[in-house]
């Protein structure tokens, strides 16, 4: 018997192929939008690819209802047949990894073998979640003779899961596998600037699990803000901006719902005096994410480098940026995307225009690509700032674009308040050869996860989430799992 398949392995077509449907899809059906279409575009091209559905507060109240008469019979389904339909799930993705990759390559501007990692990602959580869904446990606790008690986790009823555009497949899949692992319904919205991936995922495992439990409502804010305040939803998740976050936590709070956060991130990648450099530098740029152009909440977007071994640091990174050149996204050989939106892309100039104005020093990049080819399209180089000063705003404010900052330091006391001086906990790394140091190190940021000697992987069944404005709760781990479900307690007297 074969193994899982490889990204690898996986066959990419020569084009996208779009979607046959644009509609919102729940209750086991597609369902036209009462609130009509708008169009999505290839961030590469700079072409529209289609209308696609804009969901209004009467569509998600609907995808909600359909979602509420759905939960009673999943919740009670025996779990390992629950589990049964995600591993089906998971094969779907897997066996159609190259195409849903190349619809994200179009839609949201990041290369298409990045994206059948992405896919391959989402199948591997659905397989990880399915596998966990005896582990949904309560314990006993002793009362004496002639009593028991007990406790059992029970689902919570309609999950609403928002997700970001960065990773729309993989987050659109993978975010909805631990709310159906435990019991629950979802009503998912993919990103409004990258919603085809999400139509064509729908399409391939329509018919694996019962009508109504898993929806799809796509649109804008209209969309999102009703499907955080409905009262039928009593937990909300989101993956986004700090803006937003605090939005739907406002919009929450209301009625008390559950809600977890995954949100910006200004992460700091620490370069001691005694590091492998060529590890260090390495890991400096493999954590910035230029491959799908910085746009990732968990980039190392701060280096902070020993002013001893700085000078080669920065050159060693310089020399390895090298390798990132913005190309068209559906070619398997590119290495750098486009950015999502005119939108983004404008931040992310105005913000390359700012650490010019506060006097940082342009040391590669910045700039628009002389390539005809990519005239039309959202791209700019992968773009370093030396001389950096921990009171810019290049140093403190989430660009979500490839844009390094690297600040030189000499004094560990005055690194670490440098370094959690900013808002954001999300992520960190350390690059030194003593181990005391690394501890030291590791413990002093203040940020949900750290990598020491290296940067930029997740590892599934380890808990990824943040510290302060970077977010709320656990993802990608047994604890994502048990955080889907509450807790009863049962007193029992015989």
């Amino acid at each position: 018997m074969s193994g899982p398949q490889l990204a690898s392995e996986v066959v990419i077509p020569p084009s996208p192929a779009l979607p046959a449907r644009r509609e919102l899809y729940y209750g086991g059906q597609w369902q036209r939008p009462r609130g009509g279409y708008a169009p999505t575009w290839n961030p590469a091209t700079g072409e529209s690819l289609g209308d696609c559905a804009q969901a209004n507060a009467e569509d998600v109240d609907a995808a909600v209802q359909a979602a509420r008469a759905a939960f009673p019979a999943w919740s009670r389904m025996k779990p390992l047949e629950r589990a049964a339909r995600m591993r089906r799930v998971a094969g779907v993705l897997r066996e159609h990894a190259g195409e849903l990759a190349m619809l994200d390559a179009a839609n949201c501007g990041s290369p298409v073998a990045e994206m059948v990692r992405d896919a391959m990602l989402a199948a591997a959580q659905f397989d990880f979640f399915a596998g966990l869904v005896t582990e949904i446990k309560g314990d006993t606790i002793p009362m004496g003779e002639g009593m028991v008690n007990m406790s059992v986790r029970e689902p919570y009823g309609v999950v609403g899961r928002i997700v970001a555009y960065n990773h729309p497949l993989m987050f659109t899949a993978a975010k909805s596998a631990a709310p159906l692992a435990a019991g629950n319904t979802v009503v998912m919205k993919p990103p409004v600037q990258a919603p085809l991936s999400a139509y064509r995922w729908m399409e391939l495992i329509d018919g694996i699990l019962p009508p109504g439990v898993l929806n799809v409502v796509t649109g804008g804010t209209e969309c999102g803000a009703a499907l955080a305040v409905h009262p039928d939803v009593p937990f909300v998740s989101l993956i986004g901006s700090v803006g937003t976050g605090r939005a739907v936590a406002r919009a929450g709070a209301e009625r008390l719902k559950r809600i977890t956060l995954e949100l910006g991130g200004k992460n700091a990648c620490i370069v001691y005096p005694d590091a492998d450099l060529e590890r260090a530098s390495s890991g400096a740029v493999a954590g910035m994410n230029f491959t799908w152009s910085g746009q990732s909440c968990g980039s190392t977007s701060r280096l902070f480098v020993h002013e001893s071994v700085h000078d080669e640091v920065v050159a060693r990174v310089l020399e390895k940026i090298r390798h990132y050149r913005p190309g068209m996204p559906t070619d398997p050989a590119t290495t750098m995307g486009a950015i999502v939106s005119q939108a983004q892309l404008d931040k992310i100039m105005g913000y390359i225009d700012i650490g010019i104005g506060e006097g940082a020093t342009l040391a590669y990049g910045g700039k628009r690509p002389r390539n005809p080819e990519l005239a039309r399209g959202f791209f700019v180089e992968p773009t370093v700032f030396t001389g950096v000063t921990a009171d810019m705003r290049i140093a403190n404010e989430e660009i979500f674009g490839p844009v390094l900052s690297v600040l030189k330091w000499s004094d560990e006391e005055a690194l670490f308040e440098q370094v959690n001086a900013v808002e954001y906990g999300l992520t960190g790394a350390v690059f030194t050869r003593d181990l005391a140091q690394a501890h030291r190190a590791a413990g002093r940021i203040q940020s949900g996860f750290v990598w020491v000697n290296h940067a930029g992987p997740h590892f599934l069944g380890t808990s990824y989430g943040g510290y302060k404005q970077s977010g709320i709760g656990r993802d990608e781990s047994i604890e994502e799992l048990l955080s889907y479900t509450q807790g009863k307690n049962i007193n029992i007297v015989y």
